[in-house]
């Protein structure tokens, strides 16, 4: 069954309650306090992975967390940190935010094509939410943004706590994630998508399992891929490739659940986009995630 998993020790890596303490001039101030946190793991190099894929590892960022506990491999040193516009990788939430308002019923609802050539031939089409998302057809969330405001996006963003959720103003609800100014790190990608593979986004049941389909990428014998790709490219800064996702898995004999986030330059991105994914999914079998 395509569904999301729900880790009960993954799920305390993200949780935090609320204490107070006693301060020195004898007033109490609330306090955010890690819930049964894990004892934090240094990241196992994947390095070496990323440059057997053709890319360096100094010019890109990849983390891999195992949400049962917590383990981390990771490339890319500071890089992990940096924020980057997330471009077609915003399609995650911004399909969740489709659904849970109720403009979108599910993978099958449709969106008339305007009739506007684009540079992408799939994109030149009607649309179902499950084509947009698997196509990158940028006009069908460029509808969905400005059918859903200005405000809608922003505090959604912020209730998913996705990057800076920073939508900009309205000129720039049609772009925002594109060109900025939402900007994401490789981290916090992977933290909302602990989230979102947890069920720990305030959403509903149907919004979870309409998502599950839309999102899937790929699976086999034991393994269920959910996954999205992104590109940003505006002709004056070096592009940029993002590859995110996680993945359900018991091809090691139990159940894991692994969240990723990839992002490369792309000097040239007739060779370059292939490598997102491909280095996403070496990485992944290196560890012995996928088979």
């Amino acid at each position: 069954m395509i569904g999301f998993r729900r880790s009960g020790i993954g799920s305390r890596l993200h949780r935090t309650v609320r204490g107070v303490v006693l301060t020195a001039a004898g007033t109490f101030t609330a306090v955010a306090m890690t819930a049964e946190a894990p004892a934090q793991q240094a990241a196992t190099d994947l390095s070496a992975i990323v440059m057997a894929e053709g890319v360096d590892p100094a010019r890109s960022a990849l983390l891999v967390v195992r949400l049962e506990d917590g383990a981390e491999w990771a490339s890319g040193g500071a890089r992990v940190d940096q924020r980057f516009e997330p471009a077609s990788t915003s399609k995650i939430p911004h399909t969740l935010i489709a659904l849970e308002t109720g403009l979108v019923d599910g993978p099958e609802t449709s969106f008339a094509w305007d009739g506007v050539e684009r540079s992408i031939a799939a994109w030149n089409q009607d649309q179902t939410m499950a084509t947009a998302y698997a196509r990158s057809a940028v006009w069908v969330y460029q509808q969905i943004t400005s059918s859903l405001g200005r405000a809608t996006m922003a505090e959604w963003l912020e209730r998913f706590d996705y990057g800076n959720h920073d939508v900009g103003g309205a000129a720039d609800l049609t772009t925002y994630w594109l060109a900025g100014p939402l900007a994401i790190s490789v981290r916090e990608q992977t933290d909302f998508l602990a989230r979102l593979a947890q069920q720990d986004l305030p959403l509903s049941e149907q919004t979870y399992g309409a998502a599950a389909q839309i999102m899937r990428a790929d699976g086999g014998d034991g393994w269920t891929l959910y996954a999205k790709t992104g590109w940003r490219g505006d002709g004056e800064r070096m592009d940029i490739g993002w590859y995110v996702g996680w993945l359900e898995t018991t091809v090691r004999g139990e159940a894991e659940t692994y969240v990723f986030a990839f992002n490369m330059d792309m000097a040239d991105p007739e060779h370059d986009l292939r490598r997102r994914g491909g280095t996403a999914r070496a990485a992944l079998t290196a560890i012995g995630a996928l088979p």
